[in-house]
């Protein structure tokens, strides 16, 4: 698998496959899993050339984090690229919350019994940093994200978290940067406008962006992907496949944004599907293929949970895609005119 570099604000080189694998299925988010499947997975993903891993205390309260930790230890340290996050912090003396089916973050299927509570300040941040260290049982991370600071996550709340967020979660991450503990330092959220306004106000070297610039929508192109290729900020793209859609196809209960698809949405991607048809190119293909053609992306990061998951997603990034697919998606309305597509 090809890989792509990047410079860091304080001059390191981080080397980091196009693909990589999202830890998030990894913590029992739809379903639990056999711990054995997912050491299998992890390990398959690595031996495929998948050397970005990124996860959260967030995903199963920190089981995808332990999970993370015991598959890669038995790997050497300097083979994968470390990313995990900030901003919740673990207490295995409460519960977790009620699962809440009305929200965007209902809760996870399985994890571990620990309560989570929201943390951007600079002790919060320095806590979940010591907590992501024990769990994993590494004694460095590559990449720290702030988490889920976005309108999307907080509703009301959010003005309030990003001021502590930027007061607090940003200083510490700063911190553990010029120090050298941490290589790369960024902010985990779901909105292309979020991302902007970290983008803007602080030195950041990298961003996860989650669903917001996909071959079925590119919000992101209009502001935040520019101003990542002025600033030198490596993104790392999440839910390429919009959480299941572009993936599985318009088929009944097709997800998108974790829910099922609405209609309007099932339409585009119908006459996306038809396009690529026509090419003989796998809607899925097409999709990875679409979101690694950005100059400002350095990675994919593509969920699993089963070993043949990455070895099918790397073998569908090694296929060529014709030219005329690109075009014919724009003449149909279908992508947006000025978007980076594969030479």
């Amino acid at each position: 698998m090809k890989s792509r570099k990047f410079t860091t604000r304080a001059g390191a080189t981080l080397d980091v496959s196009e693909m990589g694998l999202g830890a998030a299925p990894l913590g029992d988010l739809f379903e639990i899993l056999d711990e054995r499947t997912v050491f299998e997975t992890l390990t398959a993903a690595h031996e495929v050339g998948v050397t970005l891993f990124d996860t959260s205390p967030h995903y199963g309260n920190g089981l995808a984090e332990a999970r993370c930790g015991a598959a890669l230890r038995g790997l050497p340290r300097d083979s994968f690229v470390f990313s995990t996050k900030v901003g919740r912090v673990m207490d295995p003396f409460k519960p977790p919350a009620p699962k809440n089916p009305d929200v965007y973050s209902p809760g996870f299927a399985g994890g571990f019994p620990h309560g989570a509570r929201f943390d951007y300040s600079y002790d919060g941040t320095m806590r979940s940093v010591e907590h992501s260290l024990l769990r994993t049982g590494f004694s460095r991370i590559d990449i720290l994200l702030i988490h889920d600071v976005d309108v999307w996550t907080h509703g009301d709340d959010y003005e309030r978290r990003f001021g502590e967020a930027m007061g607090g979660a940003y200083k510490a991450l700063d911190e553990l940067r010029r120090t050298g503990f941490v290589k790369a330092i960024g902010v985990g959220v779901n909105e292309s406008e979020v991302a902007t306004r970290f983008a803007t106000e602080g030195d950041f070297d990298t961003v996860l962006l989650a669903g917001r610039y996909s071959l079925l929508e590119q919000p992101a192109l209009e502001t935040f992907l520019p101003l990542a290729v002025r600033k030198g900020i490596g993104v790392m793209l999440g839910g390429v496949f919009n959480s299941g859609i572009l993936a599985t196809g318009s088929i009944p209960g097709a997800k998108y944004n974790y829910a099922a698809a609405p209609e309007d949405v099932m339409r585009t991607v119908r006459r996306i599907e038809n396009v690529c048809a026509r090419h003989g190119v796998p809607l899925r293909r097409a999709a990875l293929a679409f979101a690694l053609a950005h100059p400002a992306v350095i990675s994919v990061v593509i969920g699993a949970v089963k070993p043949a998951e990455p070895r099918a997603n790397a073998a569908d990034l090694a296929q060529p895609i014709p030219a005329a697919l690109w075009s014919d998606l724009k003449a149909e309305g279908l992508l947006a005119a000025d978007a980076a597509v594969p030479a």
